[in-house]
């Protein structure tokens, strides 16, 4: 399922080759704001540039209404990429139809041209088929880097392996061998950490991975939900009524391999400096709020984590975007890059957060897709993934 061919299974020398990339970036007054995601694209088009391909660029960005929106162009993210590489980087008005023909006629080996916004036209995320066949005229070899995308089936990540011979980018191929594999044949013992604020978000990657870990460590908002199904009163604490009865048949189904935190740290306020009181677990005060896991539980996770051979992250322990309530996801972070384990860290706030303890170098691998990784890790096949060509 995850044995895909990458750029380097084909011959690319002489060929137009159309590459998906995620360059949907913050652009401020026709600036881009953080080039991660541009400079993450690099090696690929790098490869395809120095193996002798002319490069046709395309992405998203942002959600425009329905039809071009000149605060959603690509035309910055162009200018900056030419900065980037310092060579010359052309520019098309439109994804198809003639400006992107005519400057696609154009390219020579060595060249690379980006393209307008592929959301400018409302049919590509219906992934209409007449849309992706007119993006796919364009070259004649597809490559998709794009993985935060994947689990979208759009013209320009599923439509065109239809009609091009599609393969994987060096960014792309990283995450079906990190995530696939960390799911379908881990080293063990495998260890998943899950947090963030909602069970209802990963109910099923909780299924998904009773079936699969060894053992699965539960932390931030997530946890209270587990902690009310067992009846004890939340206090203020951020609780969802609606899956208590699945959150309890969670808890009977896991046994001894689903883990709760065994303490916390409460607060009145979720701001800097608020006072805080450590607890174990247990009922809540009124007026009082679990904001991150207390130091018993990031002890006893942190001895899972060393004896792990194989650990997935995804969301965090507590509210870390306020320093008073980041020591749980910040210690888990340390515990991550102090151990020999495999660790990969899943998109969105476990991503950032990460980034953000500046550990980043001492993790293994972390996902650039927040929605991709977390169906990756639900078993789901991703339709972006599913369209490349087998090994």
């Amino acid at each position: 399922m995850f044995a895909k061919k990458s750029v380097r299974d084909i011959d690319v020398k002489g060929k137009k080759v159309l590459v998906r990339v995620d360059f949907n970036v913050p652009i401020k007054d026709g600036v881009v704001q953080d080039d991660t995601r541009v400079k993450a694209a690099m090696p690929t088009i790098q490869y395809l540039l120095d193996n002798g391909a002319a490069v046709i660029l395309f992405s998203h960005l942002g959600r425009p209404k329905g039809g071009p929106d000149p605060k959603y162009s690509m035309k910055p993210v162009a200018e900056y990429l030419a900065k980037l590489t310092g060579k010359p980087v052309a520019f098309a008005e439109d994804c198809v139809g003639e400006p992107a023909e005519k400057a696609a006629a154009a390219l020579k080996p060595g060249d690379v041209l980006v393209l307008e916004n592929t959301r400018f036209h409302p049919e590509e995320e219906k992934n209409d088929l007449e849309l992706a066949k007119k993006m796919a005229a364009l070259a004649e070899i597809y490559v998709n880097d794009a993985f935060g995308s994947a689990h979208r089936a759009h013209s320009s990540t599923e439509g065109v392996a239809r009609y091009l011979p599609a393969v994987s980018g060096f960014l792309m191929e990283k995450e079906i061998e990190y995530l696939g594999q960390a799911v379908d044949e881990p080293k063990r013992p495998f260890v998943a950490i899950l947090g963030g604020a909602k069970v209802s978000d990963k109910i099923n990657v909780i299924k998904n991975l009773l079936a699969k870990a060894d053992t699965i460590l539960i932390g931030g908002g997530m946890a209270n939900t587990f902690f009310r199904a067992q009846g004890y009163p939340m206090g203020k604490s951020l609780v969802e009524g609606e899956v208590l009865e699945l959150a309890k048949e969670l808890v009977a189904v896991g046994g001894d391999k689903l883990r709760l935190p065994v303490d916390a740290v409460i607060a009145q306020a979720m701001e800097e400096g608020a006072a805080t009181q450590v607890v174990p677990v247990g009922p809540i005060p009124d007026d009082w709020m679990i904001l991150d896991i207390g130091p018993k539980t990031l002890e006893a996770y942190g001895k899972v984590i060393e004896d792990a051979a194989t650990v997935v992250w995804n969301g965090p322990m507590g509210v870390f975007e306020v320093s008073t309530f980041a020591k749980g996801t910040f210690g888990i972070a340390q515990a991550l890059a102090n151990s020999k384990t495999v660790s990969i860290v899943g998109g969105g706030d476990s991503a950032s957060a990460i980034q953000k303890s500046g550990l980043a170098d001492k993790i293994t691998h972390i996902s650039t897709g927040g929605g991709a990784s977390l169906e990756m890790l639900e078993g789901i096949a991703l339709p972006g993934v599913a369209a490349l060509q087998d090994k």
